[in-house]
């Protein structure tokens, strides 16, 4: 647990779908994309605490603190997401994504580490997706919870396709003990520190 008494500042927020977890962009190529910083007016040296991918949504943590964001990014505070993924998932591609599957990862292979996973039995209580997701008439999607100590790049999404199962929709809903709750897409709540365990 790192705890913080200086005057760091931290916020939570709900990155919506399609936004960069990134403030601004020099590059051409993302003059059209969207980013954290037109949710709030931030302070300066603000950084997100690791990323979610630009089609992914949910809890993102900010700071002006490098070592809590070094906490965090460590690998020893889990992340939990909910997957809804194409299909009805079986109980044997869970047991594979408890177990560790192969992923490709900057050109290489790698294998994941252990997680949690489990089947949701109903649709979690999150905001509508933003974006049009296929819904049953086009065959069934189900609910999975994962839970990581890592966080390689779209490793939810590639660690689902890899048993037969696309992620549809992701939606991180934990970091360490701070939870979604019922924040809605795109707000933003300040913190006085984040003590993550």
């Amino acid at each position: 647990m790192i705890e913080d008494n200086s005057e760091h500042k931290h916020y939570a927020i709900y990155k919506p779908y399609k936004f960069l977890s990134q403030f601004y962009s020099n590059s051409t190529q993302q003059k059209r994309k969207r980013f954290l910083g037109e949710l709030a007016d931030f302070p300066k040296g603000i950084m997100a605490i690791g990323r979610l991918d630009e089609k992914s949504e949910g809890l993102l943590l900010l700071t002006t603190d490098g070592k809590m964001s070094d906490f965090v990014n460590s690998q020893k505070v889990e992340k939990e997401y909910y997957a809804l993924v194409d299909g009805d998932i079986t109980e044997a591609a869970i047991d594979k994504l408890r177990a560790g599957v192969e992923i490709g990862f900057d050109g290489k292979k790698y294998q994941t580490k252990p997680c949690k996973a489990f089947k949701l039995e109903s649709s979690p209580k999150v905001p509508d997706a933003q974006q049009k997701i296929r819904d049953d008439r086009h065959g069934p999607t189900s609910w999975v919870s994962i839970t990581l100590n890592e966080g390689k790049f779209r490793q939810v999404r590639k660690m689902t396709s890899a048993v037969g199962f696309p992620t549809l929709r992701l939606v991180r809903v934990r970091v360490g003990n701070l939870s979604l709750h019922d924040m809605q897409i795109g707000e933003v709540i300040e913190h006085s520190t984040f003590a993550l365990r």
